[in-house]
């Protein structure tokens, strides 16, 4: 009787066993359209941060993929050797979700196709993903980045250089006719209004 107990408690517990994974599954899922990221461990969201995906003419892909290569320290060889901390690559093109020091820009399309995210932040999903393994770490991407449409009806035209180059409204608030500053006319020859 005190064997079959026993016998009993060993298969329950090597049942246990066999069904708990040997390591944690990591998802990471971005949604280009609220500009965000969910990092969920065994199925369970443990982060959601703020990031910025490709803006308009450097899409982020969408789908289901697998990292494959991580850098602590990156530069990107495309992008005037721009700084990627805590890259982890994600298609072949070069993708990758990486630290930025452009925070203000997080939660809006900013990047050139990577996902970015606050360097605290890459630093603690790349912790997590080294100590689990790229083997068990997937990365989902959907949605579609909230491309604002244009609320200019002509192209931008070129301003003298003391106006900021160009008719984005500068420091006054509102764009201004090429020739015509706030206050004045532009006079070609002093460069005064």
């Amino acid at each position: 009787m005190l064997r079959s107990r026993v016998a009993a408690v060993v298969a329950l517990a090597g049942a246990c066993l066999a069904q708990t994974p040997a390591s944690a599954g990591i998802l990471v899922a971005i949604n280009k359209s609220s500009q965000h990221m969910t990092v969920s461990v065994d199925g369970q969201p443990r982060y959601y941060w703020p990031v910025s995906t490709g803006k308009q003419g450097h899409r982020t892909p969408s789908g289901t993929f697998r990292p494959f290569r991580m850098a602590a320290v990156y530069f990107s060889r495309k992008w005037d050797n721009a700084p990627m901390p805590h890259a982890i690559f994600f298609t072949a093109a070069g993708h990758a979700i990486h630290g930025s020091d452009a925070v203000g820009h997080l939660g809006s399309p900013a990047s050139h196709g990577c996902v970015r995210l606050t360097r605290g932040n890459a630093a603690m999903l790349f912790a997590l993903v080294q100590a689990e393994g790229l083997g068990h770490t997937r990365v989902t991407i959907s949605g579609t980045e909230p491309f604002r449409a244009s609320s200019r009806s002509a192209p931008r035209r070129a301003l003298p250089r003391r106006f900021g180059g160009y008719d984005d409204g500068g420091p006054y608030g509102a764009p201004f006719d090429a020739f015509e500053a706030p206050g004045g006319y532009y006079d070609q020859g002093s460069g005064w209004f």
